[in-house]
């Protein structure tokens, strides 16, 4: 038999209705024989042997069937209901079938030969685990599964399973405006999708990033309601005006009055600010009609590349000054005179531009943005979420980035590392995020990272100063080699310098010899054809033998008296001196001259005889000059034509010579510039490798600072929660953990150098410091991304892979059957244990909430919200429209009932027993913390108010005591002090352990007597699946308890915070009335007034605090009640599921026996694929 296999392969070949083959010919016997020598690998494609043709794979990858023997001759012996002979042993049956029809189903995952063939990663578990889900549900899809109780279970499990999906990690950024967040978010991910400024803030709103494998970018852009920026627009006019209905001064946009007026005018620019005082906030939002459509809505946004998103994207985040830039204008308007149609078209065109750019901003009235992109560092879950650097007077967005910080599970603290070290604003975020995460319960090792952002902001000099950095080996070298660059750049310096005074002296020999040589040849012409001719230049090399005659100066050189100049170079004895070159012509000071400008001229191919012809003109005149004035004394010396030949061949000589040397001139010029030039890029690399190095000690040292400082702050923060809990007991000596073992990840980046390196940006040059991408940080940040996420990629995987083991085991044995047993055996199982008959519905249509007190309603926000984790939706609305199974009594007889009631009864326990620990753990510890928290409310008010500025003060009246700081946080602070230390004991501990172990025996107990109550002939089958039972069930209480455990904690972290909401509520009378009083003194009578009330209110206040906080524990225990009964009854029901292969016989129609045998096949792949998979796991493990 031939075999073609394609390990790890993708084949998904088109599904076609097979033929069955009839069971009558087939016999245990030859089955046997035949199976015994049957390897079919998972992935390999099989041809039948010609003899016995099955269907095979075309080339197409379309399934064949070729001819098959009629199917119709499975009969059932209705005499004692007894399996056929042909039937009863099924797997004999299908394996004969699967040696001579040697299918390949359609695959939805991918298929291995070898655990070596698979790279393992969690997603890539998950991805293959949910393909074997779908090849699994289409396989059950054509089985008669016998009960409607089975079916619900089966697709409830499924539905479990399909919905388990990689889960994410939530990272919240967080920094000062200008830390660099967005920066450092474009460089993670690889592209410029965040707006980002050098010189004002960007990020004005919550923006959520995630991953998605579209390669669009998209965006959901959600707006506020109208109810709530109503609501703002309020808050916000009262900044605008005093108590007499003036307007502020607008120009500090770091005043309340300022931020007020900004947020408006940027979304009503038309409105002035002498217009705004007299509107009212309805008037202002009829306004503009577009704005208000706006409100309430949700914008689409979605571009192929990031330059397109960015525009569209920064409309709506970016909260730029709308009238910033366009100073120009009103240059413009005074050239407009002259210009071309086409240029003032073009200014037209800027002009709409203009006029765009100064509408509406839409920034101030987004709630949220939801980012999504293909970003290879979001690929394994990582959420990155970029919370506003400045503070936001809009409720909304207040509350929707506190929930970020709530519930994200790490979060990332940014600050420049030049005041990383030193920043307090960072240190206070540092110790708020522990804070926070410690409150929340989920503190780790990795819950926190440090991020010292702009390292490539080096100062060599005084970071090897503070460093002490001046003898490592490694800066000396660099410093010799910058030093040693230097020297040689003087030197190359000085070569050109050289060349270029050289080639200059050249230049002007040649074009004097030039402008002889020409006179010389004028001359001897004129000579020849008899003319007169009256030698200008020459003229004072003829006469040069005449001693004592006076001469003009015919030099340009001013500075020496014409009397005594020298004659020129050229003459009848100075033919070997043309071209000595005296001291005073090397001008030294040309070292500044534009040498490229030079050059460049020397080397065209005649510019020098160009200019020299120019200068020559230019010196005939004086020449002529000259030459009268010598005449009266000087007579000319007779020249022959032999004469003037000779000088003519000497001027020629030495104009080769002299063009010979001026190209070897040049090109010592040209050789130093190049090495120059070499030389500089070297040297700037140098340099970039001392800045490097600079930054790099730098980032070792504040790594190490930081970590130190963090772990002093957390014994710090330790020490101070210690000693409010028991100030008696407090000892400063002993350490509450091992901070030795606290090492918080510290990362130090350079976005701006990383995206230069990459390209990522145009127009910026070269990176400053780092040459590596490594050096900059990012690629190591990147990494970090997927780190956080693997832990939880990992559980999850593992945790998935478990769950569909053991339903793939169920579907197996259900469809494998129990092999030969009466069916009067299974109908006595079926009567003892059955809870519905065959055909009826929903099994607990008919219960009431006597039999399940807790179940819930659906509609319950609060149940439907911490709770959907066990998949309990649609569980709610079931029809009272079918019986149940009763016995002589009238009382519900069958697996799901008995489990139900009894569960019932441990829940009622477990609710009863939380309550109850409610109230002894905390219910003392709330009333005395009520009484502390009332005791210091009026002082800590009067401070509160005396310790800011009116003007905040007011602002904090009027958001009702929220707005810089918490008022009503500080108010609580004595009461959660007291309760901190119970709390977090009585929810650490494991609540739910009892219940579990409950739950447990009893269903150990009713599998005991299912197998007790079995016949003889089923004795053996019954204990096999009660084993089978007995392991579903752990994991799946397992599993219910962990889903419960994680409610509970969601559950009293909301409670731990309706603490504030209360106290605001109940002081909203006390801020209403104190920011009634105006006028002259009203800041004092606002003080009072507030003082007065909360010394009138305060034991009712934190009294009632108390109240709501043990009502919301009582209410959460109701819920985790309600939440189990559901899941329990779950549990009751699949256990009825699994021990009902007992006494449920299989379907024997030909199409059935077929589909049992495919999905045999199939089951039987899937649970070869999860244990190499469960192989690859526990390798990758091993290593890592």
């Amino acid at each position: 038999m031939e075999s073609a296999s394609y390990s790890g392969k993708f084949i998904k070949p088109e599904p076609v209705d097979l033929l069955e083959v009839p069971f009558s010919k087939f016999t245990p016997q030859n089955t046997k024989n035949t199976s015994a020598g049957l390897n079919i690998k998972l992935e390999s494609i099989v041809k039948s042997e010609p003899s016995d043709p099955g269907p095979s794979l075309g080339q197409t990858g379309q399934c064949t069937p070729s001819s098959a023997p009629d199917v119709k001759n499975v009969k059932v012996d209705p005499e004692n209901k007894r399996i056929p002979s042909s039937t009863r042993d099924v797997k004999n049956v299908k394996s004969e079938e699967l040696q001579r029809q040697s299918v390949i189903e359609p695959s939805l995952y991918r298929r291995y030969d070898s655990v070596d063939d698979i790279a393992y990663t969690p997603e890539s578990a998950l991805h293959e685990g949910l393909g074997m889900v779908k090849t699994l549900k289409a396989g059950i899809d054509k089985l008669e599964l016998g009960s409607k109780l089975r079916k619900d279970v089966w697709l409830r499990e499924i539905d479990s399973l399909l919905g388990q999906g990689s889960p994410t990690t939530m990272i919240a950024i967080c920094g000062a405006t200008g830390a660099g967040k967005s920066s450092i978010l474009n460089a993670i991910l690889d592209d410029n999708i965040v707006p980002t400024s050098g010189m004002r803030a960007c990020t004005a709103v919550v923006t959520e990033i995630a991953h998605h494998a579209a390669p669009t970018i998209d965006a959901d852009v959600s707006f506020l309601s109208e109810a709530e920026w109503r609501a703002e627009l309020t808050v916000l006019l009262d900044d605008l005006v005093d108590e007499g209905g003036n307007l502020k001064r607008t120009t500090d946009l770091r005043s309340d009055a300022g931020v007020a007026w900004h947020k408006v005018h940027a979304i009503y620019p038309s409105i002035a600010q002498e217009q705004l005082v007299h509107m009212t906030v309805d008037q202002i939002l009829a306004r503009d009609q577009n704005i208000a459509r706006v409100l309430g809505t949700t914008k689409k946004i979605s571009a192929n590349n990031s330059t397109i998103f960015a525009e569209e994207i920064a409309q709506y985040i970016d909260s730029k000054d709308q009238k910033r830039g366009n100073k120009k204008d009103k240059k413009d308007k005074t050239k407009a005179v002259g210009k071309s149609l086409v240029s003032m078209s073009a200014k037209d065109k800027d002009k709409n531009a203009k006029k765009k750019d100064n509408g509406p901003a839409l920034w101030p009235l987004i709630r949220q943005v939801n980012v999504r992109c293909n970003a290879q560092a979001l690929s394994t879950g990582a959420v990155l979420v970029d919370l506003p650097g400045v503070a936001d007077a809009n409720a909304a967005r207040n509350s929707i980035a506190k929930d970020y910080m709530k519930k994200c599970n790490c979060v990332w603290i940014l600050a420049p590392i030049t005041r990383a070290v030193d920043d307090k604003t960072a240190r206070d975020l540092l110790g708020e995020a522990f804070k926070l995460q410690l409150m929340n319960g989920n503190y780790d090792a990795h819950t926190i990272t440090f991020i010292a952002s702009k390292c490539d902001d080096v100062s060599c000099s005084e970071i090897i100063s503070a460093l002490s950095l001046e003898e490592d080996p490694e800066l000396e070298e660099i410093e010799s080699r910058i030093e040693q660059y230097k020297e040689e750049t003087e030197e190359l310096k000085e070569k050109k310098v050289d060349a270029t005074s050289w080639i200059t002296t050249i230049d002007k020999q040649l074009k004097q010899v030039r402008a002889s040589l020409s006179e010389y040849e004028q001359h001897k012409t004129a000579l020849e054809n008899g003319e007169t001719f009256t030698p200008r230049l020459t003229a004072e090399a003829h006469q040069k033998q005449s001693a004592g005659k006076k001469r003009k100066n015919t030099c340009k050189d001013k500075s020496r008296s014409p009397k005594r100049h020298k004659s020129s170079n050229f003459g009848d004895n100075s033919d070997d001196d043309d071209f000595e070159v005296e001291a005073d012509l090397y001008d030294h000071s040309s070292d500044d001259m534009d040498v490229d400008e030079e050059y460049k001229e020397s080397d065209n191919g005649q510019g020098s005889d160009e200019e020299g012809q120019e200068q020559e003109e230019q010196e005939e005149g004086e020449g002529e000059q000259d030459a009268r004035d010598d005449s009266s004394d000087d007579e000319p010396e007779e020249v022959t034509v032999e004469a003037l030949q000779a000088k003519i061949d000497d001027a020629k000589e030495a104009i080769k010579v002299g063009r010979e040397q001026l190209s070897g001139a040049r090109k010592a010029r040209k050789d130093a510039m190049d090495a120059l030039s070499n030389l500089k890029k070297r040297e700037t690399k140098a340099q970039r490798d001392k800045n490097a190095f600079c930054s790099l000690k730098r980032s070792e040292f504040s790594r190490d600072v930081l970590k130190e400082d963090f772990r002093v702050g957390l014994k710090d923060l330790d020490d101070a929660a210690a000693e409010e809990r028991n100030p008696d007991s407090y000892d400063p000596t002993q350490n509450l953990r091992n901070y030795d073992e606290i090492d918080l990840p510290v990362f130090t980046c350079s976005s701006r150098d990383y995206v230069r390196i990459k390209g990522q940006v145009k127009g910026d040059g070269d990176p400053s410091c780092f040459s590596n991408p490594e050096d900059t940080g990012i690629p190591a940040l990147q990494k970090w991304c997927h780190q956080l996420t693997i832990s939880g990629r990992s559980r999850a995987a593992k945790q998935f892979h478990t769950h569909l083991k053991m339903f793939a085991n169920s579907v197996q044995v259900f469809v494998d059957g129990i092999g030969d047993v009466t069916g009067a055996d299974r109908e006595a199982l079926r009567d003892k244990w059955e809870s519905t008959p065959q055909g009826d519905q929903n099994l607990f249509d008919g219960y009431d909430d006597e039999v399940m007190p807790y179940r819930g309603s659906s509609e319950d926000p609060l149940f439907s919200r911490n709770f959907r984790g066990l998949g309990l939706n649609g569980l709610f609305t079931m029809n009272n429209s079918s019986s149940l199974k009763v016995d002589a009594r009238g009382e519900l007889i069958g697996v799901t009932p008995r489990l139900v009631k009894e569960f019932s009864t441990h829940v009622e326990k477990c609710v009863s027993d939380l309550q109850g620990l409610f109230r002894d753990g905390l219910e003392d510890k709330c009333q005395v913390g009520a009484i502390n928290a009332a005791e210091g409310a009026v002082q800590h008010v009067d401070e509160f108010a005396a310790s800011m500025h009116w003007g905040t003060y007011r602002a904090t009246l009027r958001r009702h005591g929220s707005w810089r700081r918490d008022l009503n946080v500080e108010l609580l602070t004595p009461f959660t002090r007291n309760i901190a230390s119970s709390w977090s004991t009585l929810f650490e501990s494991d609540l739910f352990a009892p219940l579990s172990t409950a739950c447990m025996l009893c269903v150990n107990k009713l599998l005991a007597d299912v197998e007790a109550s079995a016949a003889a002939g089923l004795k053996d089958y019954a204990h096999a699946q009660s084993s089978r039972s007995q392991e579903e069930s752990r994991l799946a209480l397992g599993k219910t308890m962990e889903v419960v455990k994680e409610a509970l904690g969601t559950e009293q972290k909301e409670v731990s915070r309706c603490l504030a909401p209360h106290v605001q509520n109940e002081l909203a009378g006390g801020y209403n009335l104190a920011m009634e009083e105006c006028g002259k003194g009203s800041v004092a009578r606002q003080k009072t007034v507030f003082h007065d009330y909360v010394d009138t209110h305060k034991h009712d206040i934190f009294d009632g605090g108390a109240e709501v906080l043990m009502g919301r524990l009582s209410a959460a225990a109701e819920n985790i009640g309600k939440a189990l009964s559901e899941s329990l009854r779950e549990l009751a029901e699949k256990v009825e599921v699994s021990l009902s292969v007992l006494w449920e016989s299989t379907v024997d129609a030909p199409d059935q026996v077929h589909a049992r045998s495919r999905i045999i096949q199939s089951v039987s792949q899937m649970l070869d694929q999860l244990t190499m998979w469960s192989t690859a796991a526990e390798r990758v493990s091993t290593t890592s």
